[in-house]
């Protein structure tokens, strides 16, 4: 029978679980707005890019579903964020904040009349997925993230969402239909890793 011919190339590296390359797969609030504060100072689009990072955390956006986010899915009148969920999620409608509100008018009024997606290039597209991982990292970079051990990437701040309602007390029913998750399944694990259920536990 014969061989195989060796080609002298080396087999793939194996792919290393998110848990063992990082200490922890989300963010906490004071470190969120520390994401934010450097994503507004480095780069050529900082204002651009910390609205980025903003929306993404309070509305536990995926990528994807950043880069197709449109102006018609904001209501600037009645403050609501109007968010489409791929992945087979469930759609919601979502308030928005006052520092949100500012962030969006601001690009708005870059950006002028006729633009159809909130997150554009300097192209005038939408922007890449590729693009969108590169500021969130750039961002952690300059937050000081890398250098404490933590890879920073942009589906952690949707962790960070749940991991934040989670530890308010918030019940898993509200998370999951905020996060548009269509099993509660993928919700419970915010929940478990939540301190919030084990306070009172010790008293001094």
């Amino acid at each position: 029978m014969p061989q195989p011919l060796k080609t002298g190339k080396l087999p793939p590296p194996r792919l290393v679980p998110n848990a063992r390359r990082r200490v922890r797969e989300y963010l906490t609030p004071p470190e969120v707005a520390r994401l934010i504060a450097a994503a507004g100072r480095v780069g050529r689009h900082r204002e651009r890019d910390a609205a980025l990072v903003l929306l993404m955390y309070r509305h536990g956006l995926r990528v994807s579903e950043v880069v197709a986010l449109e102006w018609g899915q904001v209501d600037f009148t009645t403050a609501t964020l109007h968010v489409r969920r791929l992945k087979r999620g469930t759609p919601a409608a979502h308030p928005i904040g006052g520092d949100e509100l500012r962030a969006l008018r601001q690009l708005q009024r870059g950006q002028g009349n006729g633009a159809a997606f909130v997150f554009m290039s300097e192209r005038g597209a939408p922007l890449a997925a590729a693009t969108v991982r590169d500021i969130v990292a750039r961002a952690g970079d300059a937050a000081g993230f890398t250098a404490q051990g933590l890879s920073v990437h942009p589906h952690m701040l949707r962790h960070s969402t749940g991991y934040f309602l989670a530890d308010k007390g918030t019940d898993t029913r509200t998370i999951q239909g905020y996060l548009g998750h269509r099993s509660i399944e993928n919700t419970v694990r915010y929940t478990e890793l939540s301190a919030e259920r084990f306070r009172g536990l010790w008293r001094d």
